[in-house]
């Protein structure tokens, strides 16, 4: 089990919690405990936190608002997008490894959590999905590209996270951005058949007349 310590001296909320629940254990602490390791009243912390599992991810609304402020001022291309702001999120773990690693170990501990953990995966899936049917060309598969390339992408981003957090000395970076390129690419055909399909190839008599081409190009295009 990982039990590296919490450095809580940005006075971060977020990590002053997660350190509170290490030492003392998840269920063993009092929201009164939480409020005082905090410095906040115990209204004030319902207000601001509304419980204890929402302390342990409170992070990540203001992550949701830089993902989804990123995504409507990025220059990229949507799907290129999507992945430069999963990469955001990536970076952001990396950056607060003591923080993120002490949480990796209190999710493995308390079910709530976990469960509490996938409810924020699918808020960062929804604002990917939102940002690509509002962004992508729109073509008949749009929402079906807009739905698989998002859930796709927090997957595979999932994926390499928890293995970082498994072992925070690598740097998993690389990988996380050569397998969301591999992403954009395997999602590259959808695109190429719908340029395809409005290509027109016909083989003309060269002696027709100018009303025959048109003709068989009507008859072509059915």
């Amino acid at each position: 089990m990982i039990t590296e310590t919490v450095d809580v001296s940005t006075n971060d909320p977020m990590a002053a919690a997660i350190e509170v629940f290490t030492r003392r254990g998840y269920d063993a602490t009092t929201v009164d405990d939480l409020a005082d390791a905090v410095a906040l009243s115990r209204s004030t912390f319902f207000r601001r936190f509304g419980s204890k599992e929402e302390v342990v991810f409170a992070d990540h609304d203001l992550l949701l608002d830089q993902v989804e402020t990123y995504l409507a001022t990025s220059p990229l291309p949507p799907l290129e997008a999507v992945c430069a702001a999963g990469r955001l999120v990536f970076d952001h773990h990396v950056d607060r490894r003591e923080v993120s690693v002490a949480r990796f170990a209190l999710l493995h501990d308390v079910p709530a959590l976990r469960d509490r953990e996938l409810i924020t995966s699918h808020r960062y899936e929804r604002a990917f999905t939102r940002y690509l049917r509002a962004s992508l060309a729109a073509t008949a598969d749009r929402e079906y590209v807009s739905v698989a390339f998002s859930s796709a992408a927090v997957a595979l981003h999932n994926a390499i996270l928890r293995r970082w957090l498994l072992a925070p000395a690598a740097d998993l970076a690389p990988e996380l951005r050569a397998q969301l390129r591999a992403l954009v690419r395997a999602f590259a055909p959808t695109r190429d058949q719908r340029r395809r399909e409005g290509v027109l190839v016909a083989v003309f008599d060269p002696e027709a007349d100018r009303e025959t081409i048109l003709e068989s190009i009507r008859q072509s295009l059915g």
